[in-house]
This record gives structure tokens, sequence and C-alpha cells, in this order.
């Protein structure tokens, strides 16, 4: 076949981990080329959406210290801060118990190997390439008795967040000089018709459609089906074609038709998605440019959730919100409407992050008392007035009863403190199991949410070495790689909170070393 174009390398996709594995190829010493589909003004995949939180494994603060940034973007963090800091290690022993525990032991341990072992790595080598990160005081700290408090082992995030992180992609790849192309989709891989080995890609660019031939290959990172209404309905179930997009609109599939098409295996959780309780009121079909992930409402621990008919549905204190966040969203969409009313008292409102619930985020619905607020909760959509303050009764005496059993626990939001609402004199048949605190003092504030699917865990099956597997013969794909969301078999019901875009950035420098090497092996 005729190309058009020759590169040493050829990735598809421009979020976190397509351009981790075209900046880690070049810096190989290979060329390579990098297809968007999206306008650049639409550009940065899902990574634009994202807090850019990065779960790692660290050896403590000091570990850390020499390589952080303040929130103003200055390097270092001033001494009486630092004193302030109480943190933990965050082991490879922590890790992948906590992969474990919320995939239920279903992650490939090969490819959660390949995370644990590789995440540190991962995310000095952005640090080295010019990448500000900053300790997630917002998101992942509670200020207790004096201390900023980091709970649930992921402490980094970018200063600027998935903006940022898009950008310093964007630049650091340039700068070692992979070619980039917006409004290029992919088409087709291009394959030796008798080897199947993949030759190259076609792209559509400039109204015409491009071969562009990849010397030592193709490396797929182009995401998930989550933004394809039929495939989510397809793969994920009835309802979900019904479920709003946290991040980019580009993200439908294209990687797993392409992959399929030449034989490539399917793996993973395809029935299985992270989603999240999102903003009622956010666009449906795509996220939000400017508030990005704000639009996320994760308070939930500190307060109650409850469905139009006024019933709790899940437990909001199940685990650490890290833990829980991303599974919460498929239980409201659940729901009668696929909807459901966050609310707190006053001492819950008061810790909640103001990223996600300023009034200029969202919209706050505030009452004196319950009652008022149940009244302003009807106008919403919620059909019993009665039973929602029945529900938050109940919840209270169930509160109370446990704190007179055990006058010894104490809230403490940083840890799994116990505090539930399962006494032996009185329980709930769904229980609270941490963080169960009477909803009793005003003002009283409330949220309306839905679910807001963030990626689809379903996707490609691969090696430690992100080579693609053949589904006929069990053996890699010559010359095609995967990286970020389009990969399968890690993520099965759940993810620990920060671990895909360590994923993206451990599995990217991987492929994008692999293929730089091979091509350096091509004979014409």
């Amino acid at each position: 076949m005729a190309f058009h174009e020759s590169y040493d390398v050829v990735v598809v996709g421009g979020g976190n981990a397509g351009f981790s594995a075209a900046t880690a190829a070049a810096q190989s010493g290979a060329e390579v080329c990098l297809v968007e589909k999206a306008p650049f003004e639409d550009a940065g995949g899902n990574t634009f959406y994202t807090a850019a939180a990065f779960r790692c494994c660290f050896d403590g603060l000091q570990d850390l210290l020499p390589y952080l940034f303040r929130a103003d973007g200055t390097k270092g963090l001033p001494q009486d801060l630092i004193d302030k800091i109480e943190m933990t290690p965050y082991t490879k022993a922590d890790f992948h118990s906590d992969i474990n525990r919320v995939t239920k032991g279903r992650a490939d341990p090969v490819l959660a190997n390949t995370l644990v072992d590789n995440s540190r790595g991962a995310v000095q080598w952005l640090m080295d390439n010019g990448a500000r990160f900053v300790l997630s005081f917002n998101r992942q700290a509670y200020f207790v008795d004096g201390k900023y408090k980091f709970w649930g082992g992921m402490v980094l995030n970018m200063t600027g967040q998935g903006k940022e992180l898009f950008e310093f992609h964007l630049k650091t790849a340039r700068e070692v000089g992979v070619v980039v192309h917006f409004s290029s989709p992919a088409v087709d891989l291009i394959t030796d018709p008798m080897t199947n080995e993949v030759l190259g890609v076609k792209v559509f660019r400039g109204g015409k459609m491009t071969a562009i031939h990849a010397k030592g290959g193709v490396i797929l990172a182009c995401g998930g089906f989550q933004s394809c209404p039929a495939l989510r309905a397809q793969y994920l179930g009835p309802g979900w074609d019904l479920a709003h997009v946290r991040g980019s609109r580009y993200n439908t599939g294209d990687g797993h038709a392409m992959a399929k098409k030449i034989g490539a295996r399917l793996e993973g959780n395809y029935s299985g998605c992270h989603s999240v309780a999102w903003d009622a009121k956010s666009s449906r079909a795509n996220g939000n440019r400017g508030l990005t992930n704000q639009y996320t409402k994760s308070g939930y621990p500190l307060g109650v959730m409850v469905n139009v008919d006024g019933r709790r549905f899940v437990d909001e204190g199940l685990d650490l919100r890290n833990f829980t966040y991303a599974v919460f969203g498929k239980e409201i969409l659940k729901q009668p409407q696929g909807i459901a009313f966050q609310i707190w008292d006053a001492n819950g409102s008061e810790l909640l992050r103001k990223e996600e619930y300023a009034d200029s985020v969202t919209t706050n619905l505030r009452a004196e008392t319950l009652d008022q607020l149940a009244d302003i909760l009807v106008t919403k959509g919620l059909k019993d007035k009665k039973r929602v303050l029945q529900t938050i009764a109940e919840f209270n005496e169930a509160c109370k009863s446990f704190q007179r059993e055990h006058p010894e626990r104490k809230f403490d939001p940083s840890v799994k403190d116990g505090m539930s609402t399962q006494g032996t004199e009185r329980s709930l048949d769904i229980g609270k199991t941490n963080w169960a605190m009477p909803i009793e003092r005003g003002p009283f504030q409330a949220v309306e949410v839905t679910c807001g699917i963030t990626f689809t865990f379903g996707g490609l099956a691969v090696t430690s070495k992100a080579e693609v597997l053949c589904d006929l013969t069990g053996n890699k794909v010559e010359g095609l790689w995967c990286a970020g969301e389009l990969l399968g078999g890690l993520f099965w019901g759940n993810y620990p909170g920060g671990s895909g875009l360590t994923m993206g950035t451990v599995m990217g420098r991987i492929a994008g070393r692999e293929a730089a090497e091979r091509a350096k092996h091509w004979v014409i």
C-alpha cells in the first residue's frame, strides 16, 4: 500500500496516555506523529476534565517535598506549613490492597503489578519533564486538631488540574519533536494482508484520507466508549444512554472498533464503568470546559443521599470517598428518574469543598429548617415530603443511639472513624458505616445530582509491555500497543481514585519506548 506520510511511531489519541506515549517514544529517539480526533479548541481527551490527581507509591512526605509546588506555582513549601502536615507512606502493599479490595480481586495481577511497580517512576518522569505537582489539600486532607491529615493514599495533583496537564503534555511533546495533528480522527488500522502486522493507520484529515506509515507501530490511546449512548446501552445496560458524560464527547469506542476489526482480543469489565455523583444541571453529552471536574459532587460522606421517593439507597460512609465515588453514579442512575438529592446540616456544609459546592458552580438549595428544605425539594421533583423527613428522623435517631453506646468514638473525616448508625439498640436497613452524624443543625443544604460517566472499564487485552493480544492466537499483534482508558482487564466495578491517570502514564511510557525500539529494527 502507498503511504502519504511515514514516522517511526504513530499515536492515536491526545490525552494523558497518548501524550505520555508520544513523548516517551520521542525521548527514545523516534520520529513521532500523534493524531487527535477533536479540534484543538476541544482537545485534551478526558484528561482535560480531570482534577489531574495521580495515585502512586511514596515513602512519606520527605520523598515528595523536593518536587512540590504551592498553589500559586511557587516551588517549595514553607516550613510552617510542612510542620502541620500529617501524612503516612503509601506502600506497594497498600496500593495492591486497595486495588484488590475495590475490584473484589478481579484485577489482572500482571497489570496491577505493572501499575504499582511503576507508579512512582511515572510521576517522577512527569515531574522531571516539568509537571508541577501540589499536595491535594482541598481534595485529600482535612484540618483536624491543628494538622492537615491526608487520607486515602492519594496526595498529589497538578497545580492547574486537567487543563494544565493537557497544556504541559502538548508543550512537552512539541519540544521533543512530536508532530501533533488535531481534527484528525483515525479511521482504520493498516495491516499486512498476510501476517496481520500493523503497518500504519488511515486518518481523515483536511477533508481526505491520509495513510500514515508507522515503522515501529501504532499506539492506540483514544479512550473508552462512554460518549456513545448506543454502546453504553449495549454494554452497560438499559438506562445508561441517559447518563451524563463528564468529559470528552469524542471517546466513542473508535479504538475498540479498529482493533476488533483486525482480530484484537477484547478484555475486561465491559458492563462496568467509572461513574460519579454529578451535577444534575450539567450538559448530557459532554463536560464543561470551564468548570470541568467541579461538577463532581463528592460531599456525600458528610451527609445523606435520598432518591425522589425520599429514601436513602447507599451507605454514604462505606469507605473513604476516593474508593466509593466511582461507583455511586451507577447507584444514582438506578433510582427513579435517575436523580438524587444530597443533604447536609450546617456541620456537614462547613466541610464541603468550595470548588464543587460554591454557589457559582452549582444550584444550592438552602433552608433554615428541614421542613422548609423538604418543601423546596418537592419543587425539584421530590415525591414524598413526609417520607424524606421520616428518613432523616430515623437516621438521626440511629446516629444518637450509636453514640450513646460508643461515647469513646469521635467524628474524624480524615479516617474511617467508625461513627455508624448500626448499634445494638437501633440500626437502619441501609446503614452508614462511617461519619454518621445527626442532620439537625440549621441551616440545611441540598444539591440535586445525577450519574456522570467518566470512562468505561472494558477494553483491549494487553501484555505488561502494552502489546495488544490477538483473539485468535493469543499472541501479540505485531506493531500494535494500547494505553489509557482503552486498556481492559485492570479495573472491575470500581477503581482506586487517581489510578487511571497513573496507569495511563505508566503504560503510555512503556508503549512509547517499546514502539520506538521496534522502529530501530525496521527494514524496508
